[in-house]
């Protein structure tokens, strides 16, 4: 079994989670293919980017031979809708972390749309801590949690653009085109900087990666879409 499976991952599953899930559904597909008394043939299974446990959206999960072809995916343009919490900072990014409290400022909608618009572009961004970039061999994220020091390197990415804002503070809405690589929890992060209000992600969704849209995504659960929905 070679697929293209187009997940749209729920919150609180990491992405490790949907792999487990998907791979146990294999076994027991390839098991029900295979004659009686023949051993199942072993089969792969990956996926091309991870979506934090908070994040909901579009997890592309690979099986078999598929599995090669995960450089090609992790590599293409993201497109995701974001929400943004002015007036705090968390210490992971997101909703998870512990929250400082920093500016009761409220920005206009003007000076926001702005500061958001400033951003599209080549830009450079810090990774956060608390991610999956190895340092040293070992993954900031195991680091940051054991209370040890966390060196990232900045890194150059694209914001492609940014539309569809909506404003109530303290919350912004919009959505974003980003090359790989990009940390939406660091540009909003960046963004709160710029507005002097401090901002964290509050919620996430991923709905493009290339040209695989969430529009063809299955939910987890849906076994029998699971294994009968793939794309080229």
């Amino acid at each position: 079994m070679d697929k293209i499976i187009l997940i749209d991952k729920q919150k609180d599953w990491t992405s490790f989670d949907v792999v487990a899930k998907v791979r146990s559904q294999v076994r027991s597909y390839s098991q029900d293919q295979t004659a009686e008394g023949e051993k199942p043939k072993k089969i792969k299974v990956g996926h091309a980017g991870t979506l934090d446990p908070l994040a909901t959206g579009l997890l592309i999960v690979l099986v078999g031979a598929a599995t090669k072809r995960q450089d090609s995916y992790m590599k293409q343009d993201k497109i995701y809708e974001v929400e943004a919490t002015l007036g705090k900072t968390s210490t992971t990014g997101d909703e998870e972390g512990e929250k400082t409290e920093i500016s009761d400022v409220q920005p206009t909608h003007e000076i926001v749309t702005e500061a958001l618009q400033s951003f599209v572009g080549n830009i450079s961004q810090i990774p956060p801590i608390f991610s999956a970039i190895k340092v040293d061999g070992q993954r900031a994220y195991k680091l940051a949690r054991a209370g040890k020091p966390v060196k990232m390197k900045s890194r150059s990415v694209t914001i492609y653009s940014i539309d569809k804002i909506t404003y109530n503070y303290p919350l912004v809405t919009f959505t974003v085109k980003v090359s790989s690589g990009t940390y939406i929890r660091t540009l909003v992060a960046d963004i709160g900087d710029r507005l002097s209000t401090g901002a964290y992600m509050s919620n996430l969704r991923r709905t493009q990666i290339g040209s695989a849209s969430i529009d063809e995504a299955v939910p987890i659960d849906d076994i029998s879409k699971i294994l009968s929905t793939s794309v080229e």
